[in-house]
């Protein structure tokens, strides 16, 4: 299996060399790294070497753009059919990599996996609950009211992308849940069912803390599949995540998200 590794980043210049040691210490390596620099003003570019350990590693530099575009760019830029994804801030752990191609070689007919994740805030491990476990097989309906599908754990066909589109460039946030459900519409989905990546938080630029409103975006992912088998699962979800909206609105005297969401509420009818 020839494998591409996207990393998208934006100003991780203290962070990014930490996660590229850990792809290249991986015990099965993969055929080029790929890094889309969306813009950076810091010393990222400075910090990331052409080629290290045997790897070919690219430095792509574009205008800001957000990071659907930057894993995008990846994608088009990537040579080989096999795709896997790495935040700037993760951390692979050292045998990732070969737990997923071992299992895709046994499994064949499954074109696409993921891998639990360690999580830690501000240095300190975070206990995941019950809700959060990770799914798998055909698991569309289990990841609709969040996304249990962490980026940097996955690992995937690229034909699967060919056929479902990319990562959607209108999305601010929630990118990763709107591409993982129109796959899971499709596709089955494989387990490692191991922490072999640990995500970090607690610093800046991390998009799940800083964008408001998060479910906005959940909502125009989930409004995609309106027409789709599970219709009544997305019309409930897609009430769920409103009524959420509509009660903060209203709690703060916003009037105008207020009016706009309480409209879309009233469109869906259970049928």
């Amino acid at each position: 299996m020839k494998i591409s590794v996207i990393i998208p980043t934006f100003n991780r210049a203290d962070f990014i060399l930490r996660t590229i040691d850990a792809i290249l210490k991986q015990t099965v390596k993969p055929d080029e790294i790929i890094i889309v620099d969306d813009g950076s003003t810091d010393d990222t570019k400075s910090v990331c070497s052409e080629n290290q350990a045997g790897v070919e590693i690219k430095y792509i530099y574009q205008n800001n753009q957000g990071v659907s575009s930057a894993r995008n760019t990846g994608i088009r830029e990537s040579k080989y059919k096999w795709i896997a994804f790495c935040d700037s801030d993760d951390i692979w752990h050292k045998d990732k990599l070969e737990k997923q191609i071992n299992f895709h070689k046994e499994n064949p007919n499954i074109l696409i996996s993921h891998t639990d994740e360690l999580w830690k805030f501000n240095n300190k491990i975070i206990k995941k609950k019950a809700h959060q476990k990770k799914p798998n097989g055909y698991c569309f309906k289990d990841n609709l009211h969040s996304c249990k599908i962490g980026a940097s754990t996955l690992l995937l066909n690229k034909s699967i992308l060919d056929e479902v589109g990319l990562f959607d460039e209108k999305l601010q946030a929630c990118e990763d849940y709107d591409l993982w459900l129109r796959i899971l519409l499709k596709y089955e989905l494989g387990l490692i069912n191991e922490e072999l990546i640990t995500k970090t938080a607690g610093h800046k630029g991390q998009l799940s803390f800083e964008t408001p409103m998060m479910d906005t975006f959940r909502i125009k992912a989930l409004e995609k599949h309106l027409n789709s088998k599970y219709k009544i699962e997305i019309q409930k979800e897609l009430l769920y995540k409103l009524d959420i909206i509509i009660k903060g609105a209203s709690k703060h005297n916003n009037y105008a998200i207020l009016e706009k969401y309480t409209k879309l509420y009233n469109t869906i009818s259970l049928n």
